[in-house]
């Protein structure tokens, strides 16, 4: 199985930490965010990592190298200087992903959630990590049936954790859905929800239910707040 991890966004909540580090090269517990994915994805036993960038993007390998020192193998889906959003990111990086199931992390979070536990394939076209909402956001995502299927609508919602493993065929009927995507040089620019809720209504999505530790990185209280917490462990 191979990985891709998200770490394309300009991180604009997040200034002016981001000002001139990408929100996943900031550290957190003595080493950046995304490196604690890493080590995470090579426990796991995965070798081939892809890591989309666009703001500062320079910095990721200067960082990380080509991935070595993990024992992975890291190659880059550079989207520009614009990003393409989650769901033009993914698409952007699908050649280097091939055609087997991968895992996808968000590269702004941090959990303590064992990718051991995912699937190695899921049973529809994708399988999603979620979590309690957090206080930032207490209106969720989707909601979790007693069957696993992940739907759109429900009584009680859940946040999407930024984690899962997907089929690269998800993407295959993208334009049924997102009929009028912005396009950035070039290249289609849209989110991946639409297409997740797109699919939800044909039982095509399932998804757990992480009761652990979660954090969406995605200011600089909560990384102040994460940094704390990491350091009382």
């Amino acid at each position: 199985m191979k990985a891709l991890i998200f770490a394309a966004g300009l991180g604009e909540r997040m200034r002016p930490l981001t000002l001139h580090t990408p929100k996943p090269l900031l550290p957190v517990g003595g080493k950046p965010l995304i490196e604690w994915h890493l080590e995470k994805l090579a426990a796991l036993g995965i070798t081939d990592v892809v890591i989309n960038t666009a703001w500062l993007a320079a910095q990721f390998p200067a960082r990380l190298g080509d991935g070595a020192r993990w024992g992975l193998r890291i190659r880059y889906a550079h989207e520009g200087d614009t990003p393409l959003d989650t769901g033009g990111g993914m698409l952007h990086a699908r050649p280097l992903l091939g055609e087997a199931p991968f895992l996808l992390v968000n590269g702004d979070v941090w959990t303590d959630y064992d990718f051991a536990r995912l699937p190695h394939a899921p049973r529809g076209l994708a399988h999603l990590v979620l979590v309690d909402p957090p206080p930032q956001a207490p209106q969720g995502d989707f909601a979790l049936a007693a069957d696993g299927s992940v739907q759109a609508e429900g009584s009680r919602r859940l946040t999407y954790a930024g984690i899962g493993v997907y089929r690269p065929h998800l993407l295959d009927d993208w334009q049924a859905v997102i009929t009028a995507p912005a396009w950035i040089n070039g290249q289609p620019a849209f989110p991946l929800a639409p297409l997740l809720r797109a699919h939800m209504a044909h039982g095509a999505i399932s998804g757990e239910h992480h009761r652990g530790r979660w954090t969406d990185v995605g200011t600089p209280e909560r990384l102040a707040q994460l940094e704390q917490q990491l350091g009382v462990r």
